[in-house]
């Protein structure tokens, strides 16, 4: 119930201070206090968005809330364009992006920051102060003195405001992409003053002293769209009752509800003469209760910032009482279990005082003011001063039954279940790019770069990919957020013949984002492509996988040299090799989006100071025949020595016995040499998978390159097979 007293406007009040009348309440305060509100005073609103419209008011904010914000600036939306591909005769592509310039106002007061910002209800910027999109945003706190913002400026010349005493923000060039390219609807995380509001805060404009002893505990933030101070208190006095004294030059707000004040007890009520307007001729009083067709408070909307200041709602708990059920809105920063607490004694109050009583005195005592707790001659209880009115005969005080708290005011809160936006900083980009054998016959012979990518930890927005040409950067496409299982050796991996499964084999990895994972397996599934991992230049496949500490994984069960990887499965790895989990993370560019010329890339994100550049490694390894296999050295009965030797296939490694290997190439091709792989000093180019020699020409060759390699490679369309030895002449 209300404690604040209410004046007719012009009527004089005033109060026996010292046994003679107070200073009369002077006209300017009545009005600044206790006239009829011509706007709309403070409300809590479903979270409202951002609008630019005129004449729409921009509220006072106070402690922490979130407001949606006014637009006061715009510039156009900006269009930008970007090519990429062309290579090889194919058709290039280009992509269009699109932002804008603009301001946003948040409040008409000095506020001390702006905090978290959403965009379409998603976190546009952090805790942190970091954007998650692309864009640059500048924070005006509303001071006095506050110059222009400098883009406005450009834009406006001379005639740019400051918007002093305005706390607004400016974004310069903000990426809509993820906004279907249009300004998002904003709301905006204030951070205007300390841990707690003061109701002389919100009386700051009112223009004379406030004595302020009302402390509003819980009250963590509140916004002010205008209406009066009147409003403001009386929104405030439904949770928080007011004591609020005016019959000084200083307004005086004391806790009405607060315990361990004085009690003074009150003489006898006068008796009246005359006209007794209700009262009791004999004892000068007036009992009155209220009727069950009253409003009870029975819950309190308010915003909370445990649930990113969505509405939340408290109610009081307790048994049913008579009246019609009241929500109290309360635009409002609380705290779950503080919105209970104060809905519970608002009920407690409306529950224990109904009862109220007129008391009549010929003179009232300075220490009795509105708030002041007394007890009444012949009557139970305490009771508590709302307000005094000097008339002709005396002075009428105003009584209600004061309230008895109960423990339902500390019953434990519950907020009710959210689920966060995760405020995660963008993290610095960890790229790999390399070229690995193909998993299945390619659709299409060109070189394909597999690049994969990510970050030390969650939160990683993706990044913007692009070729390196020199001292330039060429536009290749984009990595989406998806992040690669990324890392390195953690100790040397030995060599491997790489013919069966080595179910006792292990290696050791650290990976670069401790929250990846990476899960066993079956033996069967290897046969599937389960856990394909690349270490350095092999293709390696596990059974089983171990977390040893923190990042550090063990694997266990190898199927090692996969994908006519052999050779460097024989010549093992070193600790600090790059590994990466080949799975649907990687993503994979065809020559015709890069270049077969390129060695490196390079990687943009949020989080990336400049680009991070990555080699190519492994070049040639994704359109290169594998080395053939199966070499046989004979005698045939026609006095020649027969090499011969299987070719395999890009992609075709399941080795079907029902069908032939494809050739995958344009044509059949492959080379015999003696010596040096790059420089031999004999060579044979065939077009089949064998070579008869003389015997006379073998016996020479085994004299003349005693101790040299004979070796057979494959010639694809692109590339040359590393070689298979043949035999060790001797």
């Amino acid at each position: 119930m209300a404690t604040v007293v209410f004046g007719a406007v012009g009527t004089a009040l005033g109060g026996p201070v010292g046994g003679a009348l107070g200073a009369l309440l002077g006209q300017q305060v009545d009005n600044a206090i206790f006239k009829a509100p011509v706007r709309q005073g403070p409300r809590l609103n479903e979270l409202a968005v951002t609008t630019s419209s005129y004449g729409m008011p921009i509220p006072r904010v106070f402690g922490r809330v979130r407001v949606p914000g006014t637009i006061i600036w715009a510039t156009e939306i900006r269009e930008s364009s970007e090519t990429s591909g062309g290579g090889k005769g194919s058709p290039s592509t280009t992509s269009y992006s699109y932002s804008a310039s603009f301001a946003v106002a948040v409040a008409s007061r000095q506020v001390g920051g702006i905090g978290r910002v959403w965009a379409d209800g998603n976190l546009l910027r952090g805790a942190a102060g970091d954007l998650k999109i692309g864009g640059t945003m500048r924070v005006h706190t509303g001071s006095g003195d506050q110059g222009p913002d400098p883009l406005i400026a450009s834009a406006m010349g001379a005639h740019c405001p400051s918007f002093r005493d305005c706390a607004y923000v400016v974004f310069e060039n903000l990426q809509l992409r993820e906004f279907g390219s249009r300004i998002p609807a904003l709301t905006f995380e204030v951070l205007a003053d300390g841990d707690e509001v003061s109701a002389a805060q919100l009386l700051e404009k009112l223009g004379r002293p406030v004595e302020d002893r009302r402390p509003l505990s819980g009250l963590a933030g509140m916004t002010d769209d205008g209406g009066g101070f009147a409003s403001i208190l009386k929104t405030l006095d439904s949770v928080y009752p007011i004591a609020l004294d005016v019959s000084g030059d200083v307004l005086s707000l004391a806790a009405a509800d607060a315990e361990g004040q004085p009690v003074h007890q009150l003489p006898e009520a006068a008796a009246l003469s005359g006209e007794d307007d209700g009262f009791s001729p004999r004892n000068g009083s007036a009992r009155m209760r209220a009727s069950g067709e009253e409003a009870v408070p029975t819950a309190l909307r308010h915003y909370d910032a445990s649930r990113d200041y969505q509405p939340g709602v408290q109610r009081a708990g307790g048994r049913s009482e008579t009246g019609r059920p009241q929500t109290i809105e309360l635009p409002a920063t609380i705290a779950a279990e503080d919105a209970r607490g104060l809905i519970a004694a608002a009920a407690d109050r409306a529950r224990q005082s109904r009862e109220r009583l007129s008391w009549r005195l010929a003179e009232l005592d300075p220490a009795i003011g509105p708030g002041a707790i007394v007890t009444l001659p012949g009557r139970r209880g305490t009771w508590r001063v709302d307000g005094w009115e000097w008339i002709g005969s005396g002075v009428e005080l105003a009584l209600t039954r004061q309230v008895t708290r109960t423990a339902l005011a500390t019953t434990p809160a519950d907020p009710g279940k959210f689920q966060p936006i995760e405020d995660l900083a963008a993290l610095p980009t960890i790229l790999q790019a390399f070229e690995v054998p193909p998993a299945t016959i390619p659709n299409g012979a060109g070189r394909r770069v597999t690049v994969a990518a990510g970050a030390s930890g969650a939160g990683w927005p993706g990044a913007a990919l692009h070729n390196v040409v020199a001292d330039s950067l060429v536009p290749v496409g984009g990595i989406g957020p998806r992040q690669s299982v990324l890392g390195i050796l953690a100790a040397d991996l030995p060599s491997s013949p790489s013919l069966l499964l080595e179910p006792q084999a292990t290696l050791e990895i650290e990976l670069a984002n401790a929250v990846h994972t990476l899960d066993s397996t079956t033996p069967e599934s290897l046969m599937l492509g389960a856990n394909t991992l690349r270490v350095g230049g092999e293709i390696v496949q596990f059974v089983h996988a171990e977390r040893m500490d923190g990042s550090v994984w063990r694997l266990t069960g190898l199927l090692r040299g996969r994908r006519g990887t052999e050779g460097a499965a024989m010549a093992g790895a070193t600790a600090g090799t790059d590994v990466a989990l080949l799975n649907a993370n990687v993503i994979e560019i065809t020559e015709e989006a890069l270049p077969s010329w390129s060695v490196a890339l390079a990687a943009l994100g949020l989080g990336d100071a400049e680009p991070v550049l990555a080699q190519i490694d492994h070049r040639g390894a994704s359109f290169a025949p594998p080395a053939p296999v199966h070499p046989r050295i004979v005698r045939s009965g026609t006095g020649q020595m027969s090499l011969s030797w299987m070719r395999r296939a890009r992609g075709g490694w399941d080795w079907s016995g029902a069908v032939e290997i494809p050739l995958v190439e344009d044509r059949e091709a492959y080379r015999v040499g003696i010596g040096d792989i790059d420089a031999p000093l004999r060579f044979w180019d065939v077009e089949t998978p064998k070579l008869n020699i003389s015997i006379d020409q073998w016996g020479s060759f085994r004299t003349d390159y005693a101790g040299l390699a004979l070796w057979v490679r494959q010639l694809g369309t692109f590339g040359q097979s590393p070689p298979t030895l043949l035999t060790v002449l001797a």
